[in-house]
């Protein structure tokens, strides 16, 4: 093995996965791993990490996957992060109490006082509610906040020792003027007067945060002079590692949450909340929509028959599409999009014989599907158009699944075949930065790779999915639309 390497690293909620790859021959070489758990809590809707965990695991990921490789041949090296956690930092650059994670809700308060300040819904899931928390909450730990860091930003800070954010990761706080991609100081003026200051300096998708620390270059058997590229948050990472860096090409994850995003030369500002206005890791923008019940509810179906994927997929596929007017509301643990956290699942157009697991399977893929589908039809309105769907996650991997949403979607399918994405995306931006070339014209020549399946829509099945996904979204308002 010959060429450069550069490492990836996604710091996530349940882990840390590092990859080495080689940029001369386009492929990911080794890869690492650790993971860890959130804070046992018994308060409601906490959900917390210290980052002293973050730099533990990644570390331990990092220098599994350098094990194989030749460590002096590591020329940079970017990280992931899992969006919005709330870092805080005091004078002397230590945590001054666990980080508040995205899937902290402990701030709903906070967000509902925001959200009419600023007539703009904001999730309790984005930094800014959590920041107000700290301050009304715990005002000795907020007399001692000197800067607010994200997680991707605190390994930054490990590596360099240098305090800095980027816009992709900067979007997902709610204080931060996207179209514009700096600070928003009138909503962090009315958290505290004091708050902007303590904000890092922002820096651009191709800049170098700076060498690693002689500590870390120790640590890791790595040469002094390997630069840091920015970074960014996962979904912005992930974009990256599944080649989307053009307008039209848009990503699609099947996991426990549903996630659909992609490029935009434009900014797309929704202040019902439903499109997350992110900014994306190259200078444009990232649209994305999140759903809560994805896998989750497929997976109720399965179980509760009892049977494996297989069996109950082949059952599915003899049920036709739209299942015979069957629709499930998938929202069985409340949903974020919409804004329904008090929704719960629900089935109509039940008749004599309609309780068989092929057909509820096929309704459950319907309904998460029409989530989806609801975010991309909302994007349109603001003029964002796709032209293909890059599909990963658990859910990727059905066939049955696959179908359905190409001709929901009425769109071709690509399947990339790297898992960690996100990682993958982060030693590309890396190698990109550290070659002084934009990171969409350095991905352009090193491709990430792609299955050679494209499922291609059926047009005759538009209309009958069209109407079914009119019942799921009228039926919807009807029951949880306040």
């Amino acid at each position: 093995m010959s060429g450069s390497l550069f490492l990836g690293l996604d710091v996530g909620t349940q882990g840390c996965k590092a990859i080495v790859y080689n940029a001369k021959e386009n492929k990911v070489v080794s890869r690492g791993a650790y993971n860890y758990e959130i804070l046992k809590s018994d308060v409601p809707g906490r959900a917390e990490q210290h980052p002293s965990l973050w730099i533990q695991g990644g570390v331990a990921a990092l220098n599994e996957a350098l094990s194989s490789v030749d460590r002096k041949s590591v020329k940079a090296l970017s990280i992931s992060g899992q969006q919005h956690g709330f870092v805080p930092v005091d004078k002397s650059g230590e945590v001054i109490r666990n980080a508040k994670l995205w899937c902290d809700v402990e701030s709903v308060e906070e967000a509902k006082q925001l959200s009419k300040e600023w007539d703009w819904t904001l999730v309790p899931g984005f930094t800014a509610s959590k920041i107000l928390w700290l301050k009304n909450n715990e005002p000795e730990n907020f007399s001692k906040l000197a800067k607010v860091l994200l997680p991707h930003d605190y390994f930054n800070y490990f590596l360099t020792g240098r305090y800095c954010m980027e816009a992709g990761d900067a979007s997902g706080t709610g204080l931060f003027d996207t179209a514009n991609r700096t600070y928003d100081s009138k909503r962090l003026g009315s958290i505290d007067s004091g708050l902007e200051d303590k904000f890092p300096q922002l820096i651009g998708p191709n800049e170098v945060v700076g060498t690693i620390r002689s500590e870390v270059a120790q640590e890791l058997g790595l040469s002094l002079d390997v630069q840091v590229a920015p970074g960014s948050g996962d979904n912005q990472m992930s974009a990256l590692g599944a080649g989307a860096v053009h307008e039209g090409t848009w990503v699609m994850s099947l996991g426990t949450s549903g996630t659909l995003f992609g490029l935009s030369t434009k900014p797309v500002l929704d202040p019902s909340g439903a499109v997350s206005p992110f900014c994306d890791a190259t200078g444009s923008w990232l649209p994305l929509l999140c759903t809560m019940n994805c896998t989750t509810v497929t997976e109720e179906v399965r179980k509760s028959f009892g049977l494996d994927h297989e069996t109950i997929t082949q059952l599915a596929e003899k049920e036709p599409a739209g299942s015979s007017g069957v629709n499930f509301l998938p929202y069985i643990t409340g949903e974020r999009t919409p804004n329904w956290p008090h929704s719960s699942g629900v089935l109509t157009g039940l008749r004599p014989g309609s309780m068989r697991p092929g057909l509820l399977y096929r309704a459950a893929m319907e309904g998460a599907t029409f989530s989806l589908l609801a975010g991309l039809k909302k994007m349109e309105s603001y003029g964002v158009k796709a032209r293909e769907i890059r599909v990963v996650g658990g859910g990727s991997k059905n066939r049955l699944w696959r179908r359905i949403i190409a001709d929901s979607f009425q769109l071709p399918l690509r399947f990339p075949t790297e898992p960690e994405s996100a990682a993958l995306g982060a030693a590309l931006q890396a190698a990109a930065v550290h070659a002084g070339v934009a990171t969409p014209e350095f991905i352009d020549s090193h491709s990430p790779p792609l299955a050679d399946l494209v499922v291609e829509p059926d047009a005759s099945k538009k209309d009958v999915y069209e109407a079914a996904f009119q019942r799921h979204y009228q039926i919807g308002k009807q029951i949880f639309e306040p």
